[in-house]
């Protein structure tokens, strides 16, 4: 059967791909066939530009119980028995067409991920952007998104701890929606995506099939779009409820120990289910179609095998075990299906109502084509770069109307009016809500608890994309270790443009290995993770946007630190420098140079040393009890940093620091490796003793007071008159 150039350019399959499977089949496909290939060598699921460039992060750490890649999440052994799943994905270009939607069941895909490996989902996080807030389009898709993160995550009852999101004209036209979830079990009740021996039955669980999400992962998530195209049948519907009670059901099943594999139904649905498990086993297996319950009459075989209904999830039992494991799915009510069988022979084999429509090796249908293209760096970005920062000229603006500009920034102000719509209390474990550096949650039954972050600084990825990335992991680990944890593994979402143009690889190509080299300087492995390409529209594409979430041990949860002032006459050190004067070349890519200035230049650095040190040392003062608070010094600069420990806190501040004439470097710049900490001045030849020993620069930067905040002789106030400007900036824009 010969297909014209259309129907495969629908389906994604180049006139290249297409031949290839030919030639390796032996013969022309039909289309049912034609589809399974369609998704399953598509960008979204075969990484065709990736899967080389991810072979860089490390897969041996002796505490990784998963490797990324091998399986729906990462595993990490935290001892005593216990391991945590954690993972983040994109569902970008969904949340693009139908915000709601696309959000909530991005939700609930990365929910599936988690406890398809046998975890409880015991958190989940988020990293959003978007473009201009003023624009009415963009507020739409932030109200959707919000909203469908908060509704999924809230019926779920798992706590929504902490997050990020930010605002650039790179996004407009198209946001990026990555979702994370952090999940707990005992090691022994770890599952894998397995087929199972030859025998076992295929069980299907959950919703009824329907036509949503056709092409979902060959269409939607492997092109470049037009938001204006109209996509929305491509888009998955969610039912919270129904995937409640499949989390319940499905974790119940697991602790009987009576199940050979569980996978759950994401990109490409059944197709990716089955072929990944089969895979998985070094087996085939036989589906017959007629056998899956339809939520819509009159639904093709291509429809069911494709379909990207939500809330699905599909099992390998031996035949003995089948009545046990369906007991439990009828006592909570849940749809539950024998669909197929395990075969020997590795086929993707599928019959409809007993006659063969398509039958295809499993070794074909799972090693599509790898492409690596000529990285080029744009001249454009290579010239923004190198640019020098050292004449940028003073603002014409005063100190105060610079500061609260800055603070008033929809990059910089709070976040609360988000994170208020999520439940982050729920399951009662939550120790440091969002709102800080990093959240925390207790482990429940131990004296254990987990740090979690997600951060990513597009504009610094822009100018150099393996520092920009290097600097994302040193920041997820910064915030981890301003709680008092020890970071012990990341997981990453790769957004980024079109990998067939030479500039966009060479991003990919950075940044990868800036996060890898990152990550074995830290000893902390990359586990999970995923990669959304093609984020653009016909007019543009989006700024590299590598979003690390990480995840740390605190082995005694009392002693932990978080970012508010606490007490009013303590200390307020900096960490990282011994001066508060710095250069302008700190200004580079940092909020205050694009705000005040309207650049994005500069080249980004980081001295990976001096984080290290001051990451170990931030960790030894909580542990020692040394500590009030603990803030990351970022986004802002040093003048935002000591402000939101103010307003967090309901504190003042008074400097006890001299501003020079390059006052807008001293408080605006975004040098890295840099923490604020405040401490009862008793403790302070502790303190500096344990700085010295790591050699870690500090220097003092003033008190905490009950009232004013006075950061110079230009900026003094009372800490009512600026912490609603940023407490109400997001709130103002949306009404």
């Amino acid at each position: 059967m010969n297909f014209d150039e259309q129907t495969l350019r629908n389906l994604s399959l180049t006139q290249y791909e297409y031949d290839l499977l030919v030639e390796r089949l032996g013969r022309e496909p039909n289309y049912i066939e034609l589809g399974l290939f369609g998704s399953l060598w598509s960008e979204h699921c075969g990484y065709q530009h990736s899967k080389p460039l991810l072979k860089k992060f490390q897969s041996d750490h002796p505490k990784l119980l998963v490797s990324a890649g091998e399986e729906n999440a990462g595993v990490v052994d935290i001892g005593d028995g216990d391991a945590i799943v954690f993972k983040i994905e994109s569902h970008n270009h969904p949340s693009a067409i139908e915000p709601y939607e696309g959000a909530a069941t991005g939700v609930g895909g990365i929910v599936r991920d988690i406890f398809a490996m046998g975890a409880k989902p015991v958190a989940l996080l988020n990293s959003l952007r978007f473009g201009p807030i003023n624009v009415d389009r963009n507020k739409y898709l932030l109200d959707g998104v919000v909203s469908g993160i908060s509704n999924y995550g809230n019926c779920l009852g798992i706590p929504n701890i902490g997050g990020e999101i930010y605002f650039s004209d790179s996004y407009t036209g198209n946001p990026l929606v990555n979702a994370m979830c952090i999940g707990v079990l005992k090691i022994q009740d770890l599952i894998k995506s397995s087929s199972g021996p030859a025998g076992n039955l295929l069980l299907l669980v959950g919703s009824g099939t329907g036509k949503d999400g056709i092409h979902g992962a060959s269409g939607l998530a492997s092109n470049t779009f037009d938001a204006d195209q109209e996509l929305r049948p491509t888009v998955q519907v969610g039912n919270p409820f129904l995937e409640k009670i499949l989390i319940e059901s499905c974790l119940e099943v697991v602790a009987t120990g009576k199940v050979d594999g569980l996978q759950d139904l994401g990109a490409a649905g059944l197709t990716s289910a089955s072929v990944e498990c089969a895979a998985n086993g070094q087996m085939g297996f036989e589906i017959d179609v007629s056998l899956i319950p339809r939520r819509e009459s009159g639904m093709q075989a291509y429809e069911v095998m494709l379909s990207e209904t939500q809330e699905r999830m599909l099992f390998s039992v031996s035949p003995q075990n089948l009545d046990d494991v369906c007991g439990i799915f009828e006592k909570w009510e849940i749809n539950h299906d024998v669909i197929g069988k395990v075969t020997k022979r590795e086929f993707a084999t599928i019959l409809e109502n007993g006659k063969l429509i398509a039958d295809v090796p499993i070794n074909i249908l799972t090693d599509p084509p790898l492409y690596t293209v000529d990285a080029i760096e744009s001249f454009e970005i290579t010239k923004a770069r190198e640019t020098s920062l050292e004449n940028i000229p003073l603002p014409i603006e005063s100190q105060l109307e610079i500061f609260l500009k800055i603070l008033s920034s929809p990059n910089i102000a709070s976040r609360e009016y988000v994170y208020s719509q999520y439940d982050h209390q729920v399951q009662t474990n939550t120790v440091i809500s969002p709102g800080g550096d990093a959240s925390l949650i207790r482990i429940k039954g131990t004296t254990k608890a987990l740090a979690a972050s997600t951060d990513g600084n597009a504009r610094l990825t822009y100018l150099d994309p393996y520092v920009g990335a290097q600097i994302a992991v040193a920041e997820a680990f910064r915030n981890i270790s301003c709680t008092g944890a020890n970071p012990i593994a990341i997981t990453n979402c790769l957004n980024f443009g079109n990998p067939q143009k030479p500039e966009v690889y060479f991003q990919l190509e950075k940044a990868v290995s800036g996060i890898a080299d990152m990550s074995i300087e830290f000893n902390a492995p990359v586990i999970s993770g995923n990669v959304s390409l093609y984020n653009e529209t016909q007019v543009s594409s989006i700024f590299p946007t590598p979003v690390i979430g990480a995840v740390g041990l605190l082995q005694n949860v009392e002693k932990h630190c978080e970012s508010a002032f606490k007490n009013p006459d303590d200390l307020v050190f900096l960490l990282g420098v011994d001066q508060v004067d710095l250069s302008l070349k700190y200004f580079a890519g940092s909020e205050f140079l694009e705000l005040i200035h309207n650049k994005i230049e500069g080249a980004p650095e980081i001295n990976i040393n001096l984080e290290m040190i001051l990451q170990k040392a931030c960790r030894d003062l909580i542990a020692s009890d040394l500590l009030n608070s603990c803030h990351d010094c970022s986004d802002g600069g040093l003048a935002i940093a000591i402000a939101e420990s103010a307003i967090l806190g309901n504190k003042g501040f008074v400097a006890n620091f001299k501003l020079k004439e390059r006052w807008d470097s001293a408080l605006f710049a975004e040098k890295q490796s840099r923490v604020v900490i405040s401490f009862n001045p008793s403790r302070s030849n502790e303190i500096t003793e344990i700085c010295s020993r790591y050699g870690l620069p500090f220097l003092e930067l003033g008190k905490v007071t009950s009232g004013r905040f006075k950061l110079s002789e230009f900026i003094d106030l009372d800490i009512n008159e600026f912490s609603h400007v940023w407490k109400n900036t997001l709130l103002n824009e949306l009404d």
